[in-house]
């Protein structure tokens, strides 16, 4: 094999570890470091040191072993230099990460405490003494291993603002001198509660982009697919994160449908059922059968036992519209929402027509939450329309185009006010 094959190689592997192990190895790293500027120094020199020593060593047997290796020790020799090591070693060192020798040496056995790691780093991203934002950018940053450029890029702002906005995360939590630790078992289905909604955040904010010339953000649905994934291997037992994964997989399954060849917005009524992933389907159909083994059915669960309903259905019309309402009517007694509650107002328009989902839409006029919420007004339009009440339907496809910032909604939208003037 050439040497430009053998570097070519070299760099699909280290690409494939930094987007599959990066946790991995920060979570190991900042536990021997204590600290997340200095781990993320020390993972950033061991990925540059595969770069530069595999083309010659060769790919280890196990890379991300051997990365976590690298990071470790770059982290004790950091600690050395700063006369810290003979106050923090006997804590935080782990005789594997002290052992001398040849990497490849090491390396056996290196990951064998690595899925707790990962657990403390997931729940002191998603600290509740951090903001919301600061969350969903930590966790890109830190278990993603996203650069703070493309974070910016994700969340549409500039990278000066959001370099500033991890900054202060990073400082809140050595401030709040915030615990890496994973939660105890009383504290957990508290603690889990914000991890699991900074993932759904990353899912839903890719799968319909708040605005842009695309209707889907892949690289954050497959981000927020990761990190379900994630949680779900090292929380195998625990039903919302089962539901979680469920429903990120049932709703993605439809990705490659919701849009025309043209790039032209498809209704869930319009989409080839035959060509959904059906892979996906078994799996989060298997998942939400799990989930819902438990006594009282948690947010996420709810929300996929009623995307299972929709990807079991062999067509839009054969949708069994009474269950969904009967879905929605348990979680909102589980997580009362006014978007939950539109959502169940559009089930009801198809369970019983458009009279009967239109006086539930009317109810929520009012609600402060939806008042920039083009789906409400969409959701009206639809129903006016179907009606005949065509000039009601005018006025409220025009609100819901002033209200949506996405390109391939707003040409939805357009098609649809277009069709109503004749």
């Amino acid at each position: 094999m050439s040497q430009a094959a053998v570097r070519a190689s070299v760099e699909s592997v280290v690409a494939d570890a930094h987007r599959h192990q990066w946790a991995f190895v920060l979570a190991a790293a900042l536990r021997v470091a204590g600290d997340i500027d200095v781990a993320e120094e020390c993972v950033q020199d061991a990925y540059a040191r595969a770069l530069r020593s595999w083309p010659g060593t060769g790919i280890p047997r196990s890379p991300g072993a051997w990365l976590t290796t690298v990071a470790r020790r770059r982290a004790l020799d950091l600690l050395r230099r700063r006369a810290t090591h003979d106050r923090l070693a006997p804590i935080l060192a782990t005789p594997a990460a002290t052992a001398p020798g040849d990497v490849e040496a090491d390396v056996e056995g290196e990951l064998t405490d690595v899925p707790d790691d990962r657990l403390r780093l997931v729940f002191t991203c998603c600290h509740p003494a951090l903001a919301p934002d600061a969350r969903v950018a930590l966790t890109l940053r830190l278990l993603c291993g996203l650069t703070t450029a493309e974070v910016a890029r994700a969340f549409l702002v500039s990278e000066p603002t959001m370099a500033a906005r991890i900054t202060r995360a990073k400082k809140k939590i050595a401030a709040a001198r915030i615990p890496y630790r994973v939660p105890a078992l009383d504290e957990l289905p508290e603690r889990l509660a914000p991890v699991l909604d900074v993932v759904h955040l990353l899912f839903t904010t890719g799968h319909t982009a708040p605005s842009g010339s695309d209707l889907v953000r892949g690289d954050l649905v497959e981000r927020a697919v990761d990190l379900a994934r994630m949680l779900a291997t090292l929380l195998p037992d625990d039903p919302n994160v089962a539901g979680l994964l469920a429903l990120i997989l049932l709703a993605d399954a439809r990705r490659s449908t919701r849009v025309d060849d043209e790039g032209r917005l498809l209704r869930l009524a319009d989409q080839d059922r035959g060509t959904w992933d059906r892979r996906s389907i078994d799996e989060g159909v298997a998942l939400v059968r799990r989930a819902l083994s438990a006594r009282r059915p948690g947010r996420y669960p709810l929300m996929a036992a009623i995307a299972a309903v929709h990807a079991q259905s062999p067509t839009f019309e054969s949708t069994d519209w009474a269950e969904i309402v009967g879905l929605y009517d348990l979680l909102l007694q589980t997580w009362p929402s006014p978007v939950v509650a539109l959502n169940r107002a559009v089930a009801i328009g198809f369970a019983d027509g458009p009279e009967a989902g239109l006086s539930a839409l009317d109810v929520l006029a009012a609600e402060p939450v939806l008042a920039s919420y083009s789906y409400l007004a969409s959701s009206r339009a639809d129903f006016l329309s179907r009606l005949g009440r065509t000039d009601e339907a005018r006025l409220a496809y025009e609100e819901a185009l002033m209200l949506s910032e996405n390109a391939v909604e707003r040409e939805f939208l357009a098609d649809r006010l277009r069709s109503i003037d004749g």
